[in-house]
């Protein structure tokens, strides 16, 4: 086990979000998180990178107790998180978006080796190396997105709804890098909300609703479910 949840419980004000969250995560898989709009992903993935803390549970990653480690720390662990949004610094140019990813002193001194991995992972990006983020299409800025975080050199990468707004194409090719991802020796914790494409690449997942966990399996065996098929893939 590369990652672990145990009996997550996370309370907003009165309001409680996740209710007794436990899954697993092995060195080398592809394992997604799927659920509607508000049934808990991204706090799951906040509370793993250290920006929610719990009510109750623990997060444990390579055996270490993550529960008072500061989120910059968890990223110096080899964890890293890809946020919804994206989130680039907009007037700062793709070069400098991606070289902030290597701040950690871990990685800052191979930067410019971790940098013409990126451009060799993604093209277009040294092309366009001196843009500013700002005038990227919303592909080039998933790029960015995704280039940044694997900057920190992580074994663990999480990508949090990374194809939404991105057109058939620039969906394909992400979904491509994240199995390029995984063939490279990094695990990936996926949130989308492309059901078949997700449960299609991942080994496992597990499907959220209300803050819950209510089923769990392979890929394979999930876009078989009925259950799955009527809520997710509109059959």
């Amino acid at each position: 086990m590369m990652l672990g949840l145990e009996a997550i419980n996370v309370v907003f004000g009165e309001l409680q979000v996740l209710w007794d969250i436990s899954f697993e995560v092995s060195q080398g898989e592809i394992v997604a998180l799927v659920g509607a709009n508000a049934a808990g992903k991204t706090t799951i993935l906040k509370t793993i990178a250290g920006l929610v803390r719990p009510t109750q549970g623990r997060v444990v990653f390579e055996g270490k107790d993550l529960g008072n480690i500061r989120s910059h720390d968890i990223v110096a662990e080899g964890l890293c998180l890809i946020p919804e949004g994206r989130r680039l610094f907009p007037e700062m140019t793709v070069r400098e978006n991606l070289e902030l990813g290597a701040y950690g002193s871990r990685v800052w001194k191979d930067r410019a080796a971790a940098l013409a991995h990126m451009y060799e992972i993604f093209p277009i990006l040294q092309e366009r190396e001196k843009q500013l983020a700002r005038t990227l299409s919303g592909g080039e800025q998933q790029m960015v997105a995704l280039g940044r975080g694997l900057m920190s050199r992580p074994r663990l990468c999480m990508l949090d709804e990374p194809s939404l707004g991105l057109s058939p194409i620039n969906v394909r090719e992400l979904f491509r890098a994240v199995k390029e991802l995984r063939s490279g020796g990094t695990t990936v914790l996926l949130v989308e909300q492309n059901v078949l494409q997700t449960l299609t690449i991942a080994d496992r997942a597990y499907v959220l609703e209300n803050g819950r966990i209510v089923l769990e399996g392979s890929g394979k065996e999930l876009l078989g479910n009925r259950h799955v098929k009527e809520a997710y893939l509109g059959a």
